[in-house]
């Protein structure tokens, strides 16, 4: 076997720089021509310049049956690209590193990948042919993916829909069509306010001033601050509940009128609702009574302002059946007790209650009140015109040596698959995720509480959060945390603004007060963010009856409500109403 020999050529060594000798060497000028590659062009270049490829192995061949000798100056395909540095054209060795045109004339190799090939019936075999079409034919491609993916989305949403348990109705398109007043043909409309007109608005009020302090309170107990889901505890119930009269029904606000104290008067109710309307949802009403030059703001009788919205400003739907006990009207009703009783059991049970100037107004004799005050406060809105309203507090505490007031209210959750999170599971590890979905979907409550402790002076609210104890199970409840706030911090971190809340009141008393003597009805519109203004009968809404829900304790408990755990005989089963449990069956415990 006949080996060949392989020659590795004479590598000349340059003194002076990089790269081959200078031709200008005598002595080293035939071995550097000796090994130089024929027809290659040779540049000077220092270390600061940037080198281009000398070789793309990488170049894609379009037809390699046309492909031209290689070599060819002519050939787009070749490895070496020197169809710019022609020996013939003087670009030779020994005039290569003087030529000056040799800067415009390098070029760099195109060193992007292929194009990947468009796999299809009519782009397999035709990929280099009419390039031209590829474009408009992937623009086409796209165009009709995004109408698969639309189309896809809508088959999705209407099978959820279909799946739902007649809940696939929008919750909002139902209270488009259900006023919380029928409208009667012969009422007047004066008025119509939009929402956004209350946006700007801006008004600020001096300190007001103390008429007057009535009722008890009671302490708050604690160790309720301490509960945790893990250690929760049973919601009790409770009969001493306070049932608030309206504005001019009370008897201390009537004797205020005559005594000549102000010209407007309300309830801290009525100013929360009305300083926070840009944030409702669901329609709501107010009866305005002109007397004189004396204004009054008042609920009439069934009013949803008696009842506490639930789930008002969430997106997800509600069933809109009145006897499901997820509907809106259910979820206020169960709300409103839930507040009453939560209010009551996180007192200090030791019988002791601090009086204060006068009883609570309108109560009954004999009857045992719950621990609330009443704080009648006047503010200054002109020159000319005082308003009186009256402020609620639920308890007293001592911090740091004094003591402060308390307002009690209380979240519920009824089920976690439509509030989107679980309190049991999120409520220790993540209270600001569970507080910022809270005011997602309960954003006007929790803002007209907010005006109501600020309306009160009231030096903490406590925020009780209490669930079902099954999602099912709308009568038995447990309280799985509570937290305070203090009323300027927490309005702050729900973006409630003060001077724009007395901005709306003033300017609602100010349309208001142009009015003639009579009575009128400010409605929310229940489809559209606005509110109106009707002028009605002066008997209107004096004979209507309504059907009130029953107390609580009068209605019929279901069985597991007497299957308490040992130990746990909560004062619920023991202010049970008599006449109920004379109904339950025989052989019953």
């Amino acid at each position: 076997m006949v080996f060949e020999t392989f020659e590795v050529g004479t590598v000349p060594f340059n003194s002076d720089g990089w790269g081959p000798p200078d031709a200008s060497d005598t002595s080293s000028t035939s071995v550097a021509a000796a090994n130089l590659l024929p027809n290659v062009p040779l540049a000077s270049f220092s270390r600061s310049e940037k080198l281009g490829r000398v070789a793309d192995w990488t170049r894609a061949l379009s037809n390699p049956s046309a492909r031209p000798p290689t070599g060819s100056k002519s050939d787009p395909s070749a490895i070496f690209d020197f169809s710019a540095f022609a020996v013939d054209e003087g670009f030779g060795l020994a005039n290569s590193g003087g030529n000056a045109d040799e800067d415009a004339a390098f070029r760099l190799v195109d060193g992007k990948p292929p194009p990947r090939p468009k796999f299809g019936p009519k782009w397999r075999f035709n990929q280099y042919h009419n390039r031209n079409q590829l474009p408009q034919r992937r623009d086409e491609e796209v165009e009709a993916k995004k109408r698969e993916a639309e189309k896809d989305r809508a088959r999705r949403d209407r099978h959820y829909n279909m799946n739902r348990n007649n809940i696939h109705q929008q919750r909002r398109e139902a209270a488009a069509f259900k006023s919380s007043v029928d409208i009667q043909p012969e009422w007047n409309m004066l008025e119509q306010i939009p929402f956004s007109s209350f946006s700007k608005l801006s008004f600020t009020v001096q300190e007001p001033e103390d008429l007057l302090l009535c009722g008890g309170l009671e302490c708050y107990d604690r160790t309720f601050d301490r509960i945790t889901p893990k250690a929760e505890r049973r919601l009790e119930r409770f009969k001493n509940r306070s049932f608030k009269v309206t504005t001019s029904d009370d008897l201390v606000i009537r004797r205020l009128a005559k005594e000549d104290k102000a010209t407007v008067f309300a309830t801290d109710a009525i100013l929360a609702a009305l300083m926070c309307a840009p944030r409702s949802v669901y329609s709501w009403d107010l009866v305005i009574q002109r007397v004189g030059n004396k204004l009054f703001f008042d609920k009439r009788d069934g009013s949803p302002l008696d009842l506490l919205s639930v789930h008002e400003t969430s997106q997800e739907p509600l069933p809109e059946g009145k006897d499901d006990i997820n509907s809106a009207h259910s979820l206020g009703v169960e709300a409103a007790f839930i507040n009453q009783n939560f209010a009551q059991q996180v007192l200090v049970k030791n019988g002791k209650r601090e009086t204060f100037d006068e009883p609570i107004p309108n109560a009954n004799e004999g009857e045992e009140n719950a621990s609330i005050a009443y704080r009648y406060r006047r503010w200054k809105l002109d020159d000319s015109m005082y308003l009186v309203a009256r402020c609620e507090l639920q308890s007293t505490v001592e911090l740091n040596n004094q003591k402060s007031f308390l307002t009690l209210n209380a979240l519920n959750e009824f089920d976690p698959k439509y509030s989107g999170v679980d309190w049991r599971q999120k409520l220790e590890t993540q209270r600001g995720a569970v507080l910022a979905n809270e005011l997602k979907n309960n954003g006007n409550k929790l803002a007209k509480w907010t005006a109501q402790a600020l309306l009160a002076n009231a030096d903490m609210m406590k925020i009780g959060f209490v669930s079902r104890v099954h999602p099912r199970d709308h009568f038995n409840h447990v309280i799985l945390s509570v937290l305070g706030y203090k009323p300027k911090d927490f309005a702050g971190q729900i973006n409630l603004n003060t001077s724009n809340m007395w901005g709306i009141v003033k300017s609602i008393v100010d349309l208001c007060m142009k009015l003639s003597e009579g009575k009128y009805v400010l409605v929310k519109d229940p489809s559209k963010p606005q509110v109106r203004i009707y002028e009605v009968p002066a008997d209107a809404f004096e004979n209507d009856y309504v059907e009130e829900p029953l107390p609580e304790d009068e209605q019929v408990q279901p069985p597991e409500e007497n299957n308490t755990e040992g130990g746990e005989d909560t004062n619920g089963a023991s202010s049970t109403n008599e006449a109920a449990e004379d109904k339950k069956p025989e052989g019953q415990v």
